[in-house]
């Protein structure tokens, strides 16, 4: 089978020299040249082999700060359908937790965030309980938050309009709320977004949150739901997340990505990315950086 053994670092820091190239080659034991994406950022070689080469690939490059997957070569390669998650994905923050700090609460929450990431405890109770805790805040002040706490993730612009203009269609799915993926799918340009919702009483939070939950399941239903919405099969999907909640779209997607990722999730992914930024998912999809689009 011909695949593809994508190297990747963060653009902040390069890595990808001619050294790991030819390590690269070597444990492949290939004869292809690589095929340079982006400077010492990224590249790519093509070998004959299995899927495990990616394992002692990674293995062989431990100790250099390089991402590292195996993806089939073809025409499926270059998805049409994109699907995100949010909080520590999209975004390099928990909405929830910062949500808490307005009540002092966000150490609290954060907690339980966490283990709830980690898949420690079942997610729908852990955001009913955390919901709970934020009852009486003003929705008003998410403008402010949204504007002064959080951040978006580098290359996450790019990767969504790049995808746009090679005709994908993309999705920020959360298990946050749409008072933040609103404004946050609008500022990166996400063609839609599915998030929960809040339960508002004039203007403040009740403490509850509408059912059904946006949890692990529905993050699944909804790929599929696109999907076949635009008649795309399985292999012309792609998905990216960190958490837990994440895991079944991510094994549905044809490229599941962990990105950054809790260490569950990034076990059981298709492909992981440590070091890199949101542009990885471009490269791993075989785009060089002068098809990037901003």
């Amino acid at each position: 089978m011909t695949l593809v053994a994508v190297l990747i670092a963060n653009p902040a820091t390069p890595a990808i020299t001619d050294a790991v190239l030819g390590e690269a080659r070597a444990v492949l034991a290939t004869a292809h040249q690589p095929r340079i994406l982006h400077g010492e950022v990224a590249a790519e070689i093509l070998f004959e082999g299995d899927a495990g080469a990616g394992d002692r690939l990674r293995e062989a490059l431990s100790g250099e700060p390089v991402d590292v997957a195996v993806v089939e070569a073809g025409a499926h390669r270059r998805k049409r359908l994109f699907l995100a998650d949010m909080d520590s994905t999209m975004i390099e923050q928990e909405c929830i937790d910062e949500l808490a700090d307005v009540v002092g609460l966000k150490e609290h929450v954060a907690a339980i965030t966490e283990r709830a990431m980690r898949g420690e405890i079942a997610f729908e109770p852990a955001l009913r309980e955390r919901v709970a805790l934020l009852k009486g805040i003003s929705a008003a002040v998410v403008d402010a938050l949204i504007r002064d706490r959080l951040t978006l993730t580098p290359g996450g612009r790019t990767l969504v309009a790049t995808l746009k203009a090679h005709g994908a269609h993309t999705c920020l799915v959360s298990g946050g709320f749409g008072l933040f993926t609103g404004p946050i799918a609008d500022k990166i340009g996400f063609h839609e977004q599915h998030a929960n919702r809040l339960v508002l009483r004039d203007g403040h939070l009740t403490g509850e949150v509408e059912e059904p939950i946006v949890g692990k399941a529905a993050k699944r239903e909804t790929l599929i739901a696109l999907r076949d919405k635009l008649g795309l099969s399985a292999a012309d999907t792609l998905a990216v997340g960190d958490g837990a909640n994440d895991l079944a779209m991510l094994g549905e997607a044809g490229l599941g990505v962990a990105f950054h990722a809790k260490p569950a999730v990034a076990a059981a992914a298709h492909a992981r990315i440590d070091h890199g930024d949101l542009t990885a998912l471009l490269y791993l999809q075989g785009y060089a950086a002068s098809e990037f689009s901003e």
